[in-house]
C-alpha cells in the first residue's frame, strides 16, 4: 500500500508541476489574497486541479487538503488524506525565479506515508516513502556535518510586516551562530534540501500550514534528520514553529530558533 501511495504522490506532483511549468515565465496575471506578498495565479489553481485529478484516478474517497480553492485547510484526525501545494513559492514563481515546488503528501491518521516535491524549473524531484529519500531517483541523506560553524541554515516560512522584528532576529541568530545563511522563499524546497544534505537546517517560529511542511518534514525524517517544534517536541501539523536539522547539532539549532523573540 505504501508503494502505491509513493507512486501516486510522485506522479501527481509531476503532473501538477508540469501544468504550472507551462505557464512559468509567460507573464501570467498575479492576484493577491490576504496581503501584498500573499499572491496567487491561475496556474496555482490549475496545477492543484491536475494533482487532484491524478490522485482521484486511484484514491477516489480520500480527503484532500489543498492551499487553493475550497479544499480542506487542516489535516483530518483520522483516515487517509492528500496534502497538496500546487506552487509552493508563488512569490518566486511570479518573479521568474526557479525555486518553487509542486508538493504532494499522503497521510493516514495524520502519519505521513509518502511525499513528493517536484521542482520542474530546476529539474529536481525529491521523493520519500518509508525507506529513505531519493533525488531524481538516487538515494540521498542528511548532511553529516557536526560543527555548527560549518552549517548552512535557511530561515523559512514568512514573517509578515507586523512580525519583521522576528524575521530580523531569525536572520541575525543564524548569521551569528552558523557558517552561512540561505533563504529560498520555498519551504518545501528548503526542507527537501535538508533531507538531501544540501542544507544542515531550516527554521521558523511561525505556525506553518500543512501544505508548506508535511511532505518536506517526512523527507527530513526519512533521510535521517530531526524535526521538532520550537519547544523541542516532535513536530506535528499545527505545532508552533518548525526546526528541521540533520540531527548532528539539533540542540544548537533549537537554541538559535528560540532567539527569535515574538512581540509580547
Amino acid at each position: 500500500m505504501n508503494d502505491d501511495y509513493v507512486s501516486v504522490a510522485e506522479r501527481a506532483a509531476r503532473a501538477g508541476g508540469e501544468v504550472a511549468h507551462e505557464a512559468f515565465r509567460t507573464g501570467i496575471p498575479v492576484e493577491t489574497k490576504s496581503g501584498k506578498t500573499d499572491v496567487v495565479t491561475q496556474a496555482d489553481r490549475n496545477a492543484q486541479r491536475r494533482v487532484i485529478e491524478v490522485v482521484r484516478e486511484t484514491h477516489t474517497e480520500d480527503a484532500i487538503v489543498g492551499e487553493e480553492e475550497d479544499e480542506l485547510k487542516s489535516v483530518p484526525d483520522a483516515g487517509a488524506a492528500w496534502i497538496i501545494d500546487p506552487i509552493d513559492g508563488t512569490n518566486n514563481y511570479v518573479r521568474d525565479i526557479q525555486y518553487w515546488a509542486t508538493s504532494v503528501a499522503a497521510v493516514e491518521d495524520r502519519e505521513t506515508l509518502a511525499a513528493a516535491n517536484h521542482l520542474p524549473a530546476l529539474g529536481d524531484t525529491y521523493v520519500a516513502g518509508s525507506d529513505g529519500v531519493t533525488l531524481n531517483g538516487e538515494p540521498v541523506s542528511v548532511s553529516d556535518k557536526d560543527d555548527p560553524e560549518a552549517f548552512v541554515v535557511a530561515p523559512t516560512i514568512w514573517w509578515d510586516f507586523d512580525r519583521r522584528d522576528e524575521y530580523a532576529d531569525a536572520c541575525a541568530a543564524i548569521v551569528n551562530r552558523f557558517g552561512d545563511m540561505r533563504r529560498y522563499g520555498c519551504a518545501q524546497a528548503a526542507l527537501s534540501m535538508v533531507a538531501a544534505g544540501q542544507l544542515e537546517a531550516t527554521i521558523t517560529n511561525v505556525h506553518a500550514n500543512p501544505w508548506d511542511t508535511v511532505a518536506g518534514v517526512h523527507m527530513v525524517r526519512q533521510a535521517g534528520g530531526v524535526v521538532t517544534d520550537v519547544h523541542g517536541d516532535r513536530w506535528e501539523p499545527d505545532c508552533e514553529g518548525l526546526v528541521a536539522s540533520n540531527g548532528e547539532a539539533h540542540d544548537v539549532v533549537l537554541d538559535v530558533t528560540r532567539e527569535i523573540r515574538p512581540e509580547e
